[in-house]
């Protein structure tokens, strides 16, 4: 439990700042601006809960609430990757709330889709490439509400996609914990 706190704060303090994207509704992406410190709108961390992690950062509009984890396996293991991500993210000055987000670690290949699995359901996500990184986000917007409600119900999560060289990854998340960390985004974040 330490160990995870650990991993997920440095992930929050020093890699989301630089790799989280903003967005708007289902479109393009821009690079949200990093942050020193949580006094001036710097990553905090609201709570760890078992495999996920909640945070926040910026301030007024730029505010995000987001629950965070990491992957317990990625597939080929053999591939060098920046760090991988499962966000879900709250934007009140956007009005958008529970927004699953995908960090891979790499830059996809040119309009290809990522496939997240939960079971027998599977949901698509387009991706986006942004300064030497890559993000995916659902494709359809009503598809969120049900991946939400979905990963709620425990289990895994897997995330398949390809890399600009051609990679196919799989990722498989731990759902343990994800309703807790969404909820203390949700809160923290008065959605």
């Amino acid at each position: 439990m330490i160990r995870l706190f650990s991993r997920l704060l440095l992930a929050s303090l020093f890699l989301l700042p630089a790799t989280v994207m903003a967005k708007t509704k289902h479109g393009h992406a821009k690079a949200a601006p990093a942050q020193a410190g949580a006094s001036d709108g710097g990553p905090s961390v609201l709570g760890v809960f078992k495999d996920w992690g909640a945070y926040t950062r910026g301030l007024g509009d730029s505010k995000v609430c987001y629950a965070l984890s990491e992957p317990k396996s990625k597939d080929p293991a053999s591939v060098k990757r920046d760090p991988v991500y499962f966000l879900v993210n709250d934007w009140p000055g956007r009005r958008a709330k529970g927004e699953p987000e995908i960090v891979p670690g790499y830059q996809y290949k040119d309009g290809s889709p990522v496939t997240v699995q939960i079971g027998a359901d599977r949901f698509t996500f387009f991706t986006k490439n942004q300064d030497n990184a890559g993000g995916a986000w659902a494709l359809n917007a009503a598809d969120e509400a049900k991946l939400l409600s979905e990963m709620r119900s425990g289990g895994v999560v897997l995330v398949t996609g390809t890399s600009k060289r051609g990679t196919v990854t799989k990722d498989s998340y731990s759902l343990a914990g994800v309703g807790d960390a969404i909820d203390r985004a949700h809160q923290a974040c008065g959605m």
